[in-house]
């Protein structure tokens, strides 16, 4: 499914705190003039005192070193911070020239200032304006394009602090702070230490400001704003397959107090609706009823699943015509040189063409299919790996794509060779042959008394199963593999910690994931008396089968969530590693590998 996300209707509006609500009579002279111009694009924009600013929702507050603050007004935006709001702060002459050693809620700084200003450059300086060095990674502002012209000629400087480094965001090429914060409760208190005008630096009339001022509205709560009448129009709209596109011609916009009710339909079809810095999601699924199984179909009505759809091989049939054509083509021209005569040439042709056309391609037979001597003699000649078959077609089907697909993948990452997978039945097939089985866990039974004298033979000469209840909250799987283990008689498991050899017998894990994930992977303690200390029983429920299988053109057969494609990668490493494990045991356990994995930690 496909669900669509969007803050609501949550906007962030903007207060500069101004002594007047009106506009500057002269704003190419006011601080606010360039982050007026900075915002305006993105969200709402307020002028005015402190006390009116504060009065109505509010995401952050814009105070610069000329706006007026009494004592009660910071006490009011103190108060406000510590709530979720994001109070930005400008430098100027006036924050340089006065007492700043204070810092906190109170004083509307993250950091202690030092008196008097820095200047950089300038006539009476032997210094050059300063460049901006890259943000860091833990910076809001990572990632962002410094252009090579933005210079600062002059800033207020922090005093140093052993948690500088962690306040700021921003800093110039020469290591001191441009843009300092400091997280208070659920709000920010956020300090540039230069002008928010050109006075002392040329980073207010760049890009970059304005996409740096874009990262710290996005830091803020938001406020929740009452819907109005305005029309929503469509900006993109989901097909039915989920995907997101132009909204067709007929698609109608929605009201906005109206569209909460608004139900999908054909004029209205899920998608994002209203502006692009403030769209709204509508969705299908909140809209549809509870949701109940299908019920059982009726007598005559054949179910099936979403297969793919079967493909035919061509090759053979291709080949075929070509070599008719090419027969043809040499008989035609026989006949009109006068040459035709019946010829063992002739006749070869024709023996070799009843073969192309009327024989079947011979299919080998497949190793479950043999038994006794012929079953020993081809499952020794080749290293392969089995599952044990459940008697339900869907699950061994499942089970022997995904055995081929991590064959598949072993034999392109590791040295090892494998062989298609094999089908077993534990009660009369020979199981010393495999170093690994399969067992999906399923409500099949006990085994029989011949079955378990088998495995327990099976474990005690070194070999390894891997039990998967395929559902990791299935009560009723979990129960089955209770029962088995009861009568297998299976020594007791522990959930694999990082020291376990399965952790860095080919790749380095710390999960274990398979088609689903969340789960603990779980194994037999070892015990260094008894198989060289190697664990031979491994359970989980993580569907590995489904996450590993792959159909006869090596595609992937089923979806892995919620992590994807990355999360099937970690599937068959994980595949790998237990594959190791079975053919080489606690071998990475010697401590000549461990520099190497602990340099690979990092540690």
């Amino acid at each position: 499914a496909v669900a669509l996300l969007d803050e609501r209707w949550r906007r962030r509006p903007v207060g500069l705190v101004t002594a007047e609500r009106n506009a500057d009579p002269q704003p190419l002279l006011s601080e606010f003039y360039y982050v007026h111009k900075a915002l305006q694009p993105f969200t709402e924009v307020r002028r005015g005192p402190v006390e009116e600013l504060l009065a109505r929702e509010l995401a952050v507050i814009v105070i610069a070193d000329g706006s007026p603050l009494s004592e009660a007004d910071r006490e009011r935006i103190a108060g406000w911070v510590s709530e979720g709001g994001v109070a930005v702060r400008f430098a100027g002459p006036r924050l340089a020239e006065g007492t700043a050693a204070s810092t906190g809620p109170e004083a509307l700084l993250p950091v202690m200032l030092r008196d008097g200003g820095r200047t950089l450059g300038g006539a009476l300086s032997w210094q050059e304006p300063a460049t901006l060095a890259p943000f860091e990674p833990a910076s809001p502002f990572h990632g962002l394009v410094i252009p090579e012209d933005v210079t600062v000629e002059r800033q207020v400087l922090a005093l140093p602090s052993l948690d500088l480094a962690e306040k700021t965001w921003a800093r110039l090429a020469d290591g001191t702070p441009l843009v300092t914060a400091e997280k208070n409760r659920g709000g920010w208190l956020i300090l540039v230490h230069t002008m928010a005008n050109s006075d002392w630096s040329n980073l207010p009339i760049s890009g970059l400001f304005v996409d740096m001022l874009r990262r710290i509205v996005t830091l803020s709560q938001g406020a929740v704003a009452s819907p109005d009448a305005t029309p929503l129009p469509p900006l993109e709209v989901l097909d039915g397959f989920g995907r997101l596109g132009p909204a067709p011609a007929d698609t109608l916009a929605i009201s906005g107090d109206a569209f909460a009710e608004t139900r999908v339909s054909a004029v209205n079809p899920p998608g994002y609706y209203g502006q692009e810095d403030s769209r709204r999601a509508l969705n299908l699924a909140p809209q549809l009823d509870d949701l109940r199984p299908l019920p059982s179909m009726p007598s005559g009505v054949e179910v099936s699943g979403y297969d793919k759809a079967p493909e035919l091989t061509l090759k053979p049939w291709l080949l075929a015509a070509a070599f008719i054509l090419a027969l043809l083509d040499y008989i035609a021209s026989l006949a009109m040189r006068g040459l035709l005569r019946f010829r063992p040439s002739m006749a070869a042709g024709a023996a070799i063409l009843a073969v192309v056309l009327f024989s079947g391609a011979a299919q080998a037979q497949s190793l479950d299919q043999l038994g006794g001597d012929q079953f020993a003699l081809e499952a020794s000649l080749t290293t392969r790996l089995a599952f044990v078959t459940s008697g339900d077609d869907d699950i061994d089907s499942v089970s022997r794509a995904g055995l081929h697909g991590l064959s598949v993948i072993v034999n392109r990452r590791t040295a090892a060779e494998l062989g298609p997978p094999v089908g077993i039945d534990p009660e009369t097939d020979e199981l010393l042959f495999f170093p690994l089985l399969y067992w999906p866990v399923t409500e099949q039974g006990a085994p029989s008394s011949e079955a378990v004298a088998r495995l327990r033979a099976y474990l005690a000469a070194g070999g390894m199963i891997l039990f998967d209840t395929r559902d990791p909250n299935g009560a009723v799987s979990m129960n089955a593999l209770r029962d088995l283990a009861d009568s297998l008689e299976l020594p007791p498991l522990v959930p694999v910690d990082s020291e376990h050899v399965l952790t860095r017998s080919y790749y380095l894990m710390r999960d274990f994931p398979g088609r689903w994930t969340g789960s603990l992977l779980w194994v037999e303690k070892a015990d260094e008396r008894v198989n060289d200390g190697v664990s031979t029983v491994v359970a989980g429920s993580h569907d590995w089968a489904g996450a590993w299988a792959m159909d006869e053109y090596q595609r992937n057969m089923f979806a892995v969530v919620p992590g994807g494609e990355r999360q099937r990668e970690m599937a068959y490493r994980f595949g790998i590693n237990l594959i190791m494990y079975a053919l080489t045991g606690n071998y990475k356990a010697d401590q000549v590998h461990l520099p190497a994995i602990l340099e690979r930690l990092g540690l």
